[in-house]
This record gives structure tokens, sequence and C-alpha cells, in this order.
């Protein structure tokens, strides 16, 4: 089964599962996570070749969603999931192929859409990392640099290091190889009648007006939310927004 990191404890509210995006992990999200557990148990997820869960040949939404699907299930059999980008795609499966485990469902920047902007140029620069020479992240961070000029994308990068065993806790071959499949999305002719919101980051162009068709054909209860002044990552660049956001959806349709 995924890692899970818990937060709060059980209540009479379905808990929340949150699963990260691509290169990300469950400790990413321990603010956030941490701050919506007043309310209800808030687990957040490792996906499948990332930080300490198991790794796997392949990284296709289906089988990420058999993922969530079995956290879920561990957990009681109904929860209300958030995916931020990889994840997100990741939790529409799941509620396109699962709808009786998922009460409500919260896509931060996302579309069920394929994209065309691969991340290996990313991989790479990972890949270029002497770790033989790294003993702390800013070591990585510093040879990154070459590669990689944002430093908030360095620096989020280097959240995934096994300093210790000078390694990445990224599976980066499997997920390069498997690139494609992360930037696509599967042919899903199920729908989701639940409750779903489209998050998004206002400076984003992931979710497009030409997207919403398609999503309401899909979430024909989808509602749709933008967050001003932020981009992709809007949870890191707007992480009190998202929260309130997020919050006011599951306490709207509690």
């Amino acid at each position: 089964m995924l890692n899970m990191i818990r937060h709060g404890s059980a209540t009479d509210l379905p808990p929340l599962v949150i699963v990260h995006g691509l290169f990300g992990s469950a400790r990413n999200w321990g603010v956030i996570a941490k701050r919506l557990s007043d309310r209800r148990e808030v687990i957040a997820v490792d996906q499948r070749n990332h930080g300490d869960s198991p790794r796997s040949e392949s990284h296709s939404y289906p089988d990420m969603a058999a993922d969530i699907a079995e956290v879920i299930e561990s957990l009681g059999g109904k929860a209300d999931v958030l995916g931020h980008s990889m994840g997100g795609k990741a939790v529409m499966v799941l509620a396109l192929t699962r709808p009786d485990l998922v009460n409500r469902a919260i896509l931060a920047d996302i579309a069920p859409v394929t994209y065309t902007h691969s991340q290996s140029g990313n991989i790479e620069a990972m890949r270029a990392v002497d770790l033989t020479q790294v003993e702390k992240r800013s070591e990585a961070n510093d040879q990154l640099a070459a590669h990689i000029s944002d430093p908030t994308l360095r620096s989020f990068f280097t959240q995934s290091l096994d300093l210790q065993n000078k390694r990445w806790k990224l599976n980066l071959d499997v997920l390069d190889a498997e690139m494609p499949k992360i930037i696509g999305f599967p042919q899903i002719d199920g729908q989701f009648d639940g409750p779903a919101l489209f998050l998004s980051g206002a400076n984003s162009d992931y979710v497009q007006a030409e997207h919403r068709p398609r999503i309401k054909e899909l979430f024909p209860n989808a509602k749709f939310a933008k967050l001003p002044g932020c981009g992709h990552w809007l949870h890191a660049e707007k992480p009190r927004e998202f929260e309130a956001a997020v919050r006011a959806f599951l306490d709207l349709t509690a």
C-alpha cells in the first residue's frame, strides 16, 4: 500500500485524502493537511514511484487510481479526495471508475486532457546531479542551478533527496519512460455525479475555457474557481487562500 502520513483523528465527517503531483510527496502537503485536520482526519499519500511508497515499472493513471482506492478502502470505503496536477488526474480516474469510493473531489489546477509540456528535462537535470558529492541539500541545489534557473523549483526537487542513502526518492527512470502517460489522460466513458471542484491558479494555463465541455461531460456537477495571483503551484504560492477555498467547498457540500 502507498505510504501515508495521517493528520488528526477520525470524526463523523469523511476523511480527506490528499494526492500530490509529479515529483511531489505527502510531506509537501504537511502544513495544509495539518490545518485541514481540525475537523476531519486528513491523510496525505506518497504516490507510487515517489517518496516512501513502493516502486513500480508502471506509472499509469488506472494504476495510480487503484493505489488510492486501496487506501480509501483501508479507511472505511468513502473519502473526500484532493489531487494536484498529476495527482488530480489520478483522482479523476478514481472518481470515474470507482465513484462509490469518492464523496467529493477537488482537482487542483488540472483538466482531464492531454498536455504537451513534458517534464523529462527536469528529470535529466536531477539525473545530472552527482550525488556522491552531495552532503547537504544546498549542494544538490547548486548543481541543479546549472540546468534549472527557478530557485523555487530547485528547492522543491531537493525535498525528494535521500541524503543518507545518496539517492532520489523518485523513480526517475520509470517516470521518464512513462511521461507520455503522465501528460496524457486515458479514454474513460464513466461519469462522476458527485460534487467536484476544479480549483485553478488564475495565472495558470492548465485549465482553459475549451476544457470545460469535456470536464462537464465527465463531471456534470463540476464547479469552477480561480485563486487570484498564483499559477500552477497554487497551494504553495497561496497556501492560506487555497486552504480557505478547499474548506469552503467541503463545508458547503458537507
